[in-house]
């Protein structure tokens, strides 16, 4: 490789982790393939992701299909099914299940899902190209005692601490219960992907065992999400088990706790494009974790169509 080769490779677009907060435009595309009436997704489905940074797509999965994911969920949290210690978070002061990492390998029905064309194929579309799971994970907000999750940007996490180049990748959330306003839905601000917030201060080493279950670092300041909140607006991603959240990874977002009977859950996918695999970190001394930052992908993962369960 010449040394204007490795330059171009290794130049970060996007420094964060500054002395100082920072905002830049972003220098990506956020839909990277051209429509036509042959995609998976209607123009104007296509243009609201553009604009908004997400899309909500409605009755995705049939209620059978959802009560088997159901049923796998609760077996998954029942402590039963054998899950590797690693890739389990439980809630802030209690034992109870947070989140199940490495979704796609826990469980062959997830697995399955995670490769369903009418999500991955959809991010396919959007992405213009093949695919590979950054992360997967099961993740349940208990009724009474749910957790918030503070706001932030993916990608600034992704591109941190895991090394991912461009923002060229997709998270698919797939609802498991319903979700409304009250019980700790996920909060989008439309059309904060379009700017990066490259956040204040150094990463502290292992910085992931905290930051799991209480963000604090790589967060942008209550100045920055005013501002943002005043330009954009705050949505709520609401919808019946079975709808699929589509956000682009530099869409600012968070949630609320859930102090309702009525626990939330979802199936959680992070697709990212074969051509965006992760490289050295651009701000921590050493990548995170496997679980949370597939590192060494086999292939681009194999959508399928048909029902599952």
């Amino acid at each position: 490789m010449t040394q204007s080769a490795f330059d171009a490779a290794n130049h970060d677009d996007y420094p964060t982790r500054l002395p100082n907060e920072k905002w830049t435009d972003r220098k990506d595309p956020v839909v990277w393939g051209k429509w036509t009436p042959e995609a998976p997704l209607t123009r104007a489905q296509t243009e609201s992701f553009e604009k908004n940074g997400f899309l909500i797509l409605r009755d995705v999965f049939t209620p059978a299909e959802v009560a088997a994911l159901q049923r796998e969920s609760a077996h998954m949290r029942s402590g039963e099914a054998g899950i590797a210690e690693d890739n389990v978070i439980t809630e802030p002061g209690s034992n109870e299940v947070r989140t199940v990492f490495r979704l796609d390998e826990e469980n062959a029905l997830f697995n399955r899902l995670a490769r369903d064309r009418r999500v991955a194929g959809a991010v396919s579309f959007l992405l213009d190209d093949e695919v590979y799971l950054h992360q997967s994970r099961l993740n349940y907000k208990p009724g009474f005692t749910g957790k918030e999750f503070y706001w932030h940007s993916d990608f600034e996490t992704w591109h941190a601490e895991d090394g991912m180049p461009r923002m060229r990748a997709i998270s698919a959330s797939i609802l498991l219960t319903d979700n409304d306003a009250l019980n700790g839905p996920l909060m989008l601000m439309p059309g904060t992907h379009k700017r990066f917030v490259a956040c204040a201060g150094e990463t502290p080493e292992d910085n992931h065992k905290t930051s799991l279950k209480k963000q604090e670092i790589g967060v942008p300041s209550h100045d920055a999400l005013a501002k943002m909140a005043r330009e954009h607006g705050i949505e709520y991603a609401s919808g019946k088990a079975g709808t699929v959240v589509l956000f682009d990874c530099n869409t600012m977002h968070g949630s609320n706790g859930n102090i309702t009977p009525f626990p939330r859950s979802n199936a959680f996918f992070v697709y990212n494009a074969w051509s965006n695999r992760v490289v050295a970190p651009f701000a921590a001394k050493a990548p995170r974790p496997a679980f949370l930052s597939s590192r060494d992908p086999e292939g681009p993962i194999a959508i399928e169509a048909g029902k599952i369960g």
